[in-house]
């Protein structure tokens, strides 16, 4: 791939903790157990690293590890029924939640903590539905950080083969019929091919994929698989609200968005439409080479776009 950017890759145990991190527990406003991951010394400034729906920090230990060798003092949390933040039902691996404010809520109460920690320089990086949350908590008003990053955030759902206004009818009979904290589909990896087809929808890297999968074996507690129907509406909504919204436009902190146009998970052309009302907001979107976790692509596509969000930070984040 032709770039402009070359960082190099230093050698990355991914599945291990780097040395020197600190794994605790910050207690929400309600005193939700909130999971935390804390890395570096910070002689570059800080950092906040907001994962996406099914997440958990160990899957982006890599990223992570990056961020502090430039500098940053990283932290990162797992999100409210998610990763090693406990469960909001009886299915533990069901992705609920019964409103995306509540996300919101979190978002702005360990964001306020996290800025009193420290000096320097501030900078939040949101991947996928983290994205989304990030746009919208800076819409609604957060204080914003020096330079904000999002990596195929979550601005609009994919939903194809079915048009939105499928999704959303089907989705508003599942909450009718009483499912709202059932799984809205079942995740399927018992043969090489389902893994193939799931795998190929996140990365094209086989081997980071597997990382994944190593991590939720390791540790079943952290595991989690598909949505609720109720966090399927609740997407459905933030995310048309936040782009017929004024909030966006209001929105002064410099923003770099990457995005891949063939993203399965969420919208590239929402993702453009928004771009456009942010008034600092740049964009750069990938093309085939790219699936929807960039940061975990393969080098070619990885490295890029740690050499660009390195370069986006180096300017706007002093």
């Amino acid at each position: 791939m032709d770039s402009p950017f070359f960082p190099s890759s230093a050698p990355f145990d991914r599945r291990a903790w780097p040395k020197g991190g600190r794994l605790d527990v910050w207690r929400a406003r309600d005193g939700w157990p909130i999971r935390r991951y804390r890395l570096g010394e910070g002689t570059r400034g800080r950092m906040l690293i907001i994962n996406g729906r099914g997440d958990m920090i160990e899957k982006y230990l890599e990223v992570i590890d990056h961020m502090a060798r430039r500098g940053w003092a990283v932290t990162s949390f797992d999100w409210r029924g998610q990763g090693g933040s406990g469960r909001l039902t009886d299915d533990a691996l069901c992705g609920h939640i019964p409103d995306f404010a509540d996300y919101v809520s979190d978002l702005n109460a360990f964001a306020q903590d996290w800025r009193a920690q420290g000096e320097g320089p501030t900078v939040m990086l949101g991947h996928s539905m983290g994205g989304h949350m990030l746009l919208r908590a800076l819409a609604e008003g957060m204080a914003p950080p020096d330079a904000a990053v999002l990596i195929a955030p979550m601005l609009g759902v994919h939903t194809a083969p079915l048009p939105r206004w499928l999704a959303v009818a089907m989705t508003r009979m599942m909450l009718w019929r009483g499912l709202g904290e059932k799984r809205a589909w079942t995740q399927k990896e018992e043969s090489e091919r389902q893994r193939r087809m799931r795998q190929k929808r996140l990365t094209h890297d086989p081997e980071r994929y597997a990382d994944e999968i190593w991590w939720r074996d390791h540790d079943r507690s952290i595991a989690i698989g598909p949505p609720s129907w109720n966090w399927v509406a609740q997407a459905l909504e933030s995310t048309r609200a936040l782009e017929q919204g004024e909030g966006v436009a209001k929105i002064q902190c410099p923003v770099l968005i990457l995005a891949a146009e063939a993203d399965q998970l969420v919208s590239t052309p929402a993702i453009r439409r928004i771009a456009a009302h942010i008034p600092k907001a740049r964009l750069h979107v990938y093309g085939r080479e790219a699936a929807h976790e960039i940061l975990r692509e393969r080098d070619p596509v990885r490295l890029d776009a740690f050499g660009r969000v390195d370069a986006f930070l180096d300017e706007t984040a002093i």
